[in-house]
């Protein structure tokens, strides 16, 4: 063993491998030293595309108007794959279009887009490349709003009156050329189908061209309150008892009367027009003796609704011995009235025996579509009520009621410390003295806006 370590050959191979260890350990440190210091092999080059990249514009935004710029451009990324994938997630860079020249002439121009904050190593190509832009001098116009809806979806029988607007101008900003093309202004209503009652809502303004094509345009404010005021036709018509049946035998009916003797029906005009009262049956088969009855009113076909469901009937009785069964019965029914008492009908009520010393019945008399006037109106305002007509009904003694006729009777609402608004207010009534009134609503609402700035 000592003979062979002490060989040539032996320290031949010692010699060899300590110097091939020596070799890979020096190369291997070398490297990672160029690895660290960045200095390994090429980079691996790629690309990559980034979709819908915001563009911004730069120019001066109060004196002009730019349109024709995308709002957004892809852009294809080609470099170093790290480099492109930190750009990507980032996003730190930015495309634009600069108009900020203070000596930029109006009218169209080619413009090309231009990137920025990007990482140098990186090659960037947009697309699109340019874009055809229009630059114009801002204006700004005040105009006033038309509300518009659409009347077919309004309930059958109900009718709507002009919407009105709130504020009734708006400022609308943009290119000079697109500001002389706007025909009209509207807010339009969104309702539902089958409309029966007032909208207050709100709703967009837009500008339109001649041909009603939407303008590229600034809209200051951009919506507006619009009041759309819906009510039906209606028709104050009596109610005339119809006696049907036989009555039985020693039973014969006298009177037989109705309480109220009118009925206020809602529809349209024409089909209100064909009707002047509403017919009641009463059944006089059953009834033994005096009798008050609650029997219900039947709607016509043609009429939306009505103010009364119910209606009470009082009929009154004798006894008559059986001999005198073929006799005409005698039963009060309400005659028709002529046009006049169809506004001022006497409800008169049958008066109990009275003796001599007692004083005379109090008796009543209604008038319909008595004209609510109002009073104290400011310049600067306008006042529109809810509803400009009422009934009264005014209690005394049948000859003063005789006396009275509409012209007699007052009735106002003083709105002269109201302010803009809707308010409930109470009724004055003026009325001859020695007669007490009655009202179903003893206040009316009322609107105030103000007028319109004369220009």
């Amino acid at each position: 063993m000592d003979k062979f370590t002490n060989s040539a050959w032996f320290m031949r191979i010692v010699a060899f491998a300590l110097a091939a260890l020596l070799f890979i350990s020096i190369n291997f440190e070398m490297e990672s030293d160029k690895k660290s210091l960045g200095l390994s092999t090429a980079p691996e080059i790629s690309t990559e595309t980034i979709e819908n990249v915001p563009v911004e514009v730069y120019y001066d935004r109060e004196n002009l108007v730019v349109s024709g710029v995308p709002e957004t451009v892809d852009v294809t990324l080609k470099g170093a794959k790290s480099l492109l994938i930190n750009a990507k997630n980032q996003r730190d860079f930015k495309v634009y279009v600069d108009l900020s020249d203070p000596a930029i002439s109006m009218g169209d121009r080619t413009v090309t887009f231009k990137i920025s904050d990007l990482n140098e190593k990186l090659v960037a190509t947009i697309d699109p490349e340019y874009a055809e832009v229009n630059v114009q001098e801002r204006v700004t116009k005040e105009f006033s709003v038309e509300a518009e809806y659409n009347s077919s979806l309004l309930e059958e029988g109900y009718t709507a009156g002009q919407p009105t607007v709130s504020p009734k101008t708006v400022k609308i900003t943009g290119a000079k050329d697109a500001i002389e093309q706007i025909s009209y202004v509207k807010a339009n209503l969104e309702i539902s189908k089958g409309l029966n009652e007032t909208v207050n809502s709100k709703a967009t303004v837009k500008a339109l061209d001649r041909d009603l094509n939407k303008l590229d345009v600034t809209i200051e404010p951009s919506s507006v309150a619009v009041s759309l005021k819906v009510s039906i036709p209606s028709k104050t018509v009596s109610i005339a008892p119809k006696q049907t049946g036989k009555a039985k035998d020693g039973i014969r009916i006298t009177s037989i009367s109705v309480d109220p003797k009118e009925v206020t029906l809602f529809g349209s005009e024409t089909s209100l027009e064909k009707i002047d009262e509403i017919n009641l049956p009463v059944n006089i088969s059953k009834i033994d003796g005096d009798t008050e009855l609650e029997l219900d009113l039947n709607k016509p076909d043609s009429v939306q609704k009505m103010s009364l469901g119910k209606a009470q009937v009082k009929i009154r009785t004798e006894k008559v011995d059986v001999d005198e069964e073929n006799a005409e019965p005698v039963v009060e029914e309400e005659e028709p009235e002529n046009e006049q008492k169809q506004e001022e009908q006497v409800v008169e009520e049958k008066p109990e025996p009275e003796e001599e010393d007692e004083p005379a019945a109090i008796e009543s008399k209604t008038f319909n579509n008595i004209q609510i006037v109002p009073v104290g109106i400011q310049d600067d305002q306008d006042a529109e009520l809810e509803s400009d007509v009422t009934s009264i009904t005014l209690l005394g003694e049948a000859d003063d009621l005789k006396k009275i006729t509409k012209d007699d009777i007052n009735l106002t609402v003083d709105v002269s410390n109201l302010d803009e608004g809707t308010h409930d207010v109470d009724l004055a009534v003026t009325v001859p003295e020695g007669v007490e009134w009655e009202l179903d609503s003893k206040t009316v609402s009322v609107t105030i806006t103000q007028k319109d700035e004369e220009t």
